[in-house]
C-alpha cells in the first residue's frame, strides 16, 4: 500500500472481546494486516482476551480514554445496556478526544439506550451508529454475521468497507432512526429464540416417542432450512451444555437479556409475546441448573429443561458420553 494511502486510512478501534467481539475483531485486524493498514487499537477489561489480537498485530490500549484519542472509528461489542452506557460516559469525559469520531455499537440493546447513546455522542460532536448483529460465535469467526445498521448516512458509508466480506455477509440498512436497528434485532432475537424452543421441543418428542433424533434432524435438514438445522445440531451435538471450561456458542444469560428486551419492546407498544414468555421461563430454569452445577450454558439450554420435564434428565446420552459419564 502507498504510504500516503495508509496515512489517510481511518484509524480503527475496538472495545469488547467476548466470544463475539473477539471473533469480529480478529477478522478486522486480519483484514487490516493484509492491506497494510494501520493496526486495530483495542481495549478489553480482561487483558488476556487481547492475546489473539496482539499476536496478529493489534495494539492494546490500557484504557478507553487512551484508545478513543487514537482512533477515528470505534466499534463496541459488549454485553448489555449498562456496559454501553458506562463506556460512552467514559468516552465523553474528554470532548476533545471524541469529537468527530464515529462510534459503532454492535451490542444488542433496548431502543431507548440507542437514543441515549446517539444524543450523548451528538452532544460532543461525535456520531453514533446502531449496528447489532445476527449470528452466534461460530458465524462471527467465519465473518458471516448479518449487520443491521442505522444512523447518519455519511458515517455508515465510512464503516461499510470494514463490514461486508470482513466481519459480515451483508448489511441491512434501517435508515437514520437508530431505534429501528435495535427494534429489529430484538424482534429477530424473539424469532430465533422461538425457533430454538420449537426445535428443542421436537427433539424431546422424537426421543421420548422412539422416533429418534437422527431421523428428525434429517427431516429438519431437508424440509426446514439451514437455520433450524444449525439449531438442531447445537442440540444433538451437545453444544447446549458445553464441556467444562468451554465458552457457549451463544451465552444463556445474554439470551435471557435479549428475549427480555423483546418482551419489553412489545409491552412498550401494547403488544404481548406469549411464546417469548414460555422461552424465558425455560431459559431461567436453565440458568438455575447452570448456577447449581457450575456450568456455562448455551442459549439452546431450554432443551435440557424440556428433557427434565419429560423425565429424560438434563444431560443427553451424547453429553454424558462426551463428559465421561455425567456432570457429577
Amino acid at each position: 500500500m502507498d504510504p500516503t494511502a495508509s496515512a489517510n486510512h481511518p484509524r480503527l478501534g475496538w472495545i469488547g472481546l467476548g466470544s463475539m467481539g473477539q471473533a469480529m475483531a480478529v477478522n478486522l485486524q486480519t483484514h487490516l494486516s493484509r492491506t497494510n493498514a494501520p493496526s486495530l487499537h483495542f481495549y478489553n477489561r480482561t487483558e488476556a482476551r487481547g492475546l489473539p489480537l496482539r499476536e496478529i498485530g493489534g495494539t492494546q490500549s490500557p484504557n478507553i480514554q487512551s484508545l478513543i484519542a487514537k482512533v477515528d472509528i470505534c466499534f463496541l461489542a459488549v454485553t448489555d445496556d449498562n456496559a454501553v452506557k458506562s463506556i460512552i460516559n467514559s468516552m465523553i469525559e474528554n470532548p476533545d478526544h471524541i469529537r468527530d469520531k464515529i462510534i459503532v455499537d454492535t451490542t444488542t440493546v433496548h431502543p431507548d439506550t440507542s437514543i441515549w447513546a446517539e444524543q450523548s455522542l451528538q452532544g460532543v460532536g461525535a456520531s453514533y451508529i446502531a449496528s447489532p448483529v445476527f449470528g452466534a460465535s461460530p458465524v462471527a469467526k467465519e465473518g458471516k454475521l448479518l449487520f443491521v445498521i442505522a444512523g447518519p448516512d455519511d458515517a455508515i458509508q465510512s464503516i461499510e468497507p470494514f463490514v461486508v466480506g470482513i466481519m459480515g455477509r451483508k448489511i441491512l440498512r434501517m435508515g437514520r432512526d437508530v431505534t429501528r436497528a435495535s427494534l429489529l434485532k430484538s424482534t429477530g432475537n424473539f424469532i430465533t429464540a422461538g425457533m430454538m424452543e420449537l426445535i428443542a421441543e421436537a427433539h424431546v418428542l422424537a426421543e421420548k416417542s422412539g422416533l429418534g433424533n437422527d431421523v428428525l434432524e434429517s427431516l429438519i435438514d431437508e424440509q426446514y432450512g439451514a437455520l433450524p438445522f444449525a439449531m438442531s445440531k447445537r442440540i444433538t451435538g451437545g453444544y447446549y451444555l458445553p464441556e467444562r471450561g468451554q465458552r457457549p456458542w451463544s451465552d444463556l444469560n445474554l439470551a435471557i437479556k435479549d428475549v427480555s428486551l423483546g418482551v419489553s419492546c412489545a409491552e412498550g407498544v401494547g403488544a404481548r409475546l406469549p411464546v417469548a414468555e414460555v422461552v424465558l421461563e425455560h431459559l431461567c430454569e436453565a440458568r438455575g441448573y447452570a448456577e447449581g452445577n457450575g456450568r456455562a450454558l448455551d442459549s439452546s439450554a431450554m432443551y435440557g429443561i424440556l428433557r427434565e420435564r419429560a423425565g429424560l434428565g438434563f444431560e443427553s446420552e451424547g453429553v454424558k458420553k462426551r463428559d465421561g459419564g455425567g456432570s457429577e
